[in-house]
Order: C-alpha cells, then structure tokens, then sequence
C-alpha cells in the first residue's frame, strides 16, 4: 500500500444534505461527484443454511436489493445452486459504490423449487440488511442471517466479499518537441498539444490538452497524466491522435500538425525516448519533399494506478475525524443567561450546531470504526485558571477528548457551555496545527494508513487570518482536510478566500498551498 501523501487527495467528506446542497452551489463539481462513484463486484457465500427440502438439501439462490425512499428494489441474483446448504455462488453481484450517500442494501436468501422467477412462491432461508459502506470498510464481512421476524435463521451465516471494479490505471508523461515550424509573423510558434481517442462511434474525442509554450520551437511541457479509461478505455491498441496547434489569443489557433499512435506505442518510452513526425496534412499534399513539421519526442511513459477513495478504505486507511465548535458562533452571553442550569436547557441557537453536526454524521460514521469524535471548543476562558484556550476538550480531558458520536458530542457540549466564560479572539491556527501533528505522526508510521480530517463549526470571524493562512498551506502537504460550516449571518468572506476558489492559498510568505484542502459550507444556505 502506498503511503498517504503520494495518493490523490480525499476531498472533504460530505454528508447527504451537505453534499447535495454544495453540488447546487457549484462547491462539489461533477468530476468530483463522478469521482466519489465506484463499480463495486460483491462475492456472497453462505454456510448452515435452513433445510427446506424434504430428502434433498436447499436449491439456493441470492438476491440483492437496495432501499430508496422507503421501496426496496432489486440490482442483482446471483445464479442457483443445487442441492447445497453452504454454497460459494460464482456470479459477481454488481452494484455503484456511492460514498455520499447511505445505501441500505439487503440481501435474501431463497430456496428455490421452480423456474418462475419471482420469489414469492419460493421458501425464505434468511437475510441481511446492511449498509453497502460497511461492506466495502470490511472488505469482507459476515453476518447471521435472519428470518423476517427479526430472529436467527438457524445457524445460518452469510459472507459478502467487496472488490471495486475500475481500470484506475493512468499514463504518466512526459513530452517535449523540437524544430516546429514556425507559425507566427513576428515571433516563433506558442504550441500546445491535443489528445484525442478514438470513440466507439469512430468520432474523435479530446481527453487532455497541455499548457501553452510561449515562443518556443522546442518546448517541453509539465509531466502531465492520462486515465487509460479516458484515453483509449482501457484497450492498449486503440487509435490515439496527438495533434499540435500554435496558440493564437482570437481562437484562431494555426495546425503545425499531428500524429496517430496508441498506447502501446507509447509506453515504448518506458525503455527509452520514442520520436513521432509531426504532419501537416494539407503541407503533406502540396509538397513533395515535405518531411515534417517537427517531432514530439515522448521522454519518458510510465503506467501508474490512480487510488480512488473505495482502494483508500479497502486498503485500510482509518478515517479520523476532529470537531471543533465555536462556542461563541451558536451561544451569545445573553444566551447563557438563560440557561435553566438545573436541566441544562439549551435555547434555541444550539440547533445550528446539533443540525451541522447531524449532516456529516449519517455518511462519514459508517467509515469510523470506533464511532468516537475528539471534540474541542475554542474562544473561551476556561476553569480553574480562566485562561483564554482556542483548542480545549469539550469534555476538559486532554488525553481522552473523545465523545460517543454526533449526540455525545452535543451532550458534552451543553454540560461545557455553563462552565466557561465566552471570550476572544477566535483563532482558529491552533486547532489546525493541533490536528496537522497528528497528521504528521501519522506519515511516520510505516504503513502511514491514516486520513484526517477536522470539522469547524463556526460563524465566519477568525482573528489570526495570516496565521490561519500558514497552518493551512502547512497542512496541505499531509494527509488531512478541513471543514468549515459557517452558522449564522456573518460576514463568510474569510472563509471562502481559505476556500481557495478564487486561486490557489498562499500563506503570507508568499508560499502556495501544495493541494485545495479546505471546503467551506455556508449552513444558512439549507
């Protein structure tokens, strides 16, 4: 397994409404919902099954179904197998793996006496409900199975194996090219390159365009990457067209010329340089002595796999989660005042906090094994000294800050709030440095399986922006993510320039973020 830093970032992890909403908002792109989608093969198998049939063992057969808005709807069967109480099925039951969403899937086992195709007249030996997340975190789980009473089906068991279906290869590049010809009248050519594959329907379809060399005959382009989906769907000897074009800032861009190959041709550079003659066919025409317009020379070819989230959890990495409220964002003084101390009643500008909290929680717990959340407050003196602390436990346990889920972590924070005296600044560097440790330690473990991120819950103000800005920029480089939910009415604006939607985050040094690793979610917008 490789190590954290050198896999594809995991983008903040969102919850149903959140996602949703953010999609609505422009915030999650449609690449990137795309790329939270998984084909996923499920392997079933089954031991002690019921015995329905009389002077021959079960006929059984496995069915999957999965729950959306309330109706059960089957994806898959898989094939019947005679006579057999512990039976191994061989056809794959495939279903798309949505980290986003919570997808309760259950799985029925039949005994099957006919060759009708409906169930219903067939006997029930068991089922599991579940949810397809926990499959997937398991990799391979097994469960009783269960009559529809909610009892034990016998000693039945029923084992369910998760492998993803995705050719996640990628070709690594690296391309240059030498004496193009010149295109422009005052100045040399400005090449990029296009790369198109070849579609099932015969039409071409472009699947990456390089950056633009300015004045430049021989330029060399970024190391870039290609999909092999994207490129040739996986199929190495697929038609592949490069062409070069001399950038003109109208759009009218001028043809220096192009050149087909395929894949395999082109991970010959695996072993040395590969040179290809770039043609301008209307120059090919006119010219008989034409030889060229140039070479593009592929230096280097390497195919790499592209980890996807579903290899990250099926891989073992263990997603950590941090939550850091505010106090001051959803509790005003006068609030407190207001507080029934004997029943810890809490008016209404709590409900932000258990609503934001709520949202992340139906997706991102299936992926936690112990369901257990540090969980800190900041902007708050706090007993017994009354010093002002910007990462204190909710629990005032430093070295077990942990709470039992969503609603242990608004329990602790009620049972908190009277104990403090609200105060600022709001700084939120500490917390970010406090959990980019964590990340840092995590790097140095040899397996280095571990994923963090830190939710804010917060109403928009931050008073230590330039430090804020370094400890992002810092963390960027580890295996962590940040989650900032604004509640409130507050000016946002601090929040979306750590967004990094606007270009890239720079710390005040001047240093560029090395990834986007900050969502910002305005809450008021539900």
């Amino acid at each position: 397994m490789r190590r954290a830093q050198d896999r594809p970032p995991i983008n903040p992890l969102l919850g149903d409404g959140l996602y949703t909403q953010c999609q609505s908002w422009g915030l999650v792109s449609k690449d990137m919902a795309a790329s939270c989608v998984s084909k996923v093969e499920l392997t079933v198998s089954c031991k002690d099954l019921l015995d329905k049939d009389v002077g021959s063992k079960s006929d059984p057969l496995c069915v999957v179904l999965i729950e959306a808005g309330g109706t059960w709807s089957e994806v898959d069967r898989t094939e019947q197998i005679q006579n057999c109480q512990e039976p191994a099925f061989s056809k794959r039951l495939q279903i798309d793996y949505c980290f986003e969403q919570v997808q309760k899937l259950r799985f029925g086992v039949y005994d099957i006496d006919n060759k009708t195709y409906d169930l219903t007249d067939d006997d029930f030996l068991g089922q599991l409900e579940c949810n397809l997340a926990q499959v997937v975190s398991s990799k391979k789980m097994t469960r009783p199975l269960l009559l529809k009473n909610g009892k034990p089906a016998g000693k039945g068991q029923i084992t369910i194996v998760a492998d993803e279906i995705k050719d996640n290869r990628v070709l690594a590049l690296q391309v240059d090219a030498r004496n193009l010809d010149k295109k422009d009248m005052f100045g040399k050519s400005d090449p990029y390159l296009e790369f198109f594959k070849m579609a099932d329907d015969g039409t071409w379809q472009m699947v990456h365009r390089t950056e633009v060399i300015k004045n430049n005959l021989n330029p060399t382009w970024r190391p870039f990457s290609i999909p092999l989906q994207a490129l040739c769907n996986g199929d190495l000897e697929r038609d592949v067209r490069v062409v070069c074009y001399d950038y003109d800032s109208d759009g009218s861009h001028d043809l220096i010329g192009e050149f087909k190959t395929n894949v395999k041709n082109l991970q010959q550079a695996e072993k040395g340089q590969v040179e290809f003659a770039v043609i301008h066919p209307e120059k090919k025409k006119k010219k008989k002595n034409y030889k060229g317009s140039g070479l593009v020379i592929v230096k280097s070819c390497r195919t790499e796999v592209e980890y996807s989230f579903l290899d990250y959890i099926m891989g073992g990495c263990q997603i950590n989660f941090t939550v850091r409220s505010a106090l001051r964002s959803c509790l005003t003084l006068g609030d407190i005042h207001r507080i029934n101390l004997l029943t810890l009643h809490i008016p209404w500008p709590l409900l932000p906090l258990n609503n934001a909290l709520s949202s992340f929680n139906g997706i991102k717990s299936h992926h936690l094994q112990d369901k257990l959340f540090p969980a800190f407050g900041f902007g708050a003196q706090i007993p017994p000294n009354w010093q002002v602390s910007h990462e204190f436990p909710l629990n005032f346990n430093p070295a077990n800050p942990y709470c039992n889920g969503v609603q242990g972590i608004v329990d602790m924070y009620k049972v908190c709030l009277p104990q403090v005296r609200l105060y600022g600044p709001t700084n939120f560097s500490p917390i970010i440095n406090h959990v980019a440790r964590f990340a840092a330690a995590a790097l140095q473990q040899p397996a280095a399986t571990q994923y963090f991120v830190l939710l804010i819950v917060t109403d928009g103000v931050i008073s230590d922006m330039d430090e804020t800005r370094l400890a992002v920029v810092q963390a960027s480089r580890l295996p962590m993510s940040l989650i900032i939910v604004g509640v409130g009415n507050a000016d946002f604006s601090a929040m979306e320039f750590l967004d990094g939607d606007g270009g890239v985050l720079k710390a005040p040094s001047g240093e560029p973020a090395a990834r986007d690793i900050v969502q910002f979610v305005p809450f008021r917008d539900f």
